[in-house]
């Protein structure tokens, strides 16, 4: 990279940090006022800096432009599927992908099982928003205000005995997934069906999908399926890094066997 263009783009974490003068800019470049001035122009005629009326400088409304035409642009789920698919070969499980779209959770992605016992989910089709693993790491990375407003509007099925009773306790169970960093469906949508899922990060550090993989317990119990929490976590950081342009994390190490990866 040219000298001139590796001063340009330091200048821009700089601005991000707040807004700055000339010769703050010089300083941390250091190079001479006139060299940071005609480095500020140029960015400044494109759009991504701009100055402010004390004379500082701050980021310009082009950059934010760019980066949500960035973000817009990513293919979630071309970039996500061979991550996942390599999740359902080392695990044998059940792996989906899903969004929140329009007071809707849906799946936009699944690899099925290699067991003959399938799932009735579907692409395109909601999830249970009160039980699922998915909808849960979606919801609970919405601003405060908002998730409160979403979980008491809705309506809380009774599915099964462990179904989520009401919005008190989805919002507690909320809360939780938002510190725990991961959340789990043991039997709440069906008593036969457990699922533990990871949320998936884009460039502005918000969950913008989330993925679990899901097991019958005929074929592996909760307890051996909460065990590849470390290869979900590592598989949702992966996907994270690859939509942010960021390094990806070293792989995982195999899981422990389980029935559903040998059968």
């Amino acid at each position: 990279m040219s000298q001139t263009v590796d001063r340009a783009l330091s200048i821009l974490p700089l601005l991000a940090e707040g807004p700055a003068s000339l010769e703050q800019v010089a300083t941390r470049l250091d190079v001479h006022k006139s060299t940071a001035l005609r480095l500020l122009r140029t960015l400044h005629e494109h759009g991504l800096v701009y100055r402010q009326q004390d004379q500082r400088y701050r980021l310009g409304a082009r950059l934010f432009a760019l980066a949500q035409q960035a973000v817009e642009a990513l293919d979630i789920r071309g970039i996500a599927h061979p991550h996942l698919a390599a999740l359902n070969e080392r695990t044998g499980h059940t792996v989906h992908l899903a969004v929140y779209e329009q007071g809707e959770v849906v799946y936009i992605d699944k690899v099925e099982s290699r067991y003959p016992v399938r799932m009735y989910s579907r692409i395109g089709r909601p999830v249970a928003i009160t039980v699922a693993a998915v909808a849960k790491l979606l919801l609970a990375d919405l601003p405060e205000p908002e998730r409160r407003a979403v979980a008491e509007g809705l309506d809380y099925p009774r599915y099964t005995a462990r179904s989520t009773p009401d919005a008190g306790a989805f919002l507690a169970e909320l809360a939780r997934v938002r510190d725990q960093g991961w959340a789990s469906d043991l039997g709440g949508h069906e008593e036969s069906i457990n699922c533990v899922g990871a949320p998936l990060r884009g460039p502005d550090g918000r969950v913008c999908a989330a993925m679990s993989v899901s097991a019958p317990n005929v074929v592996v119990t909760a307890e051996e399926l909460l065990r590849l929490r470390p290869l979900i976590l590592r598989t949702a950081e992966a996907i994270g890094a690859e939509l942010s342009g960021a390094t990806p994390p070293a792989p995982a190490p195999a899981p422990t066997a389980t029935k559903g990866a040998t059968r």
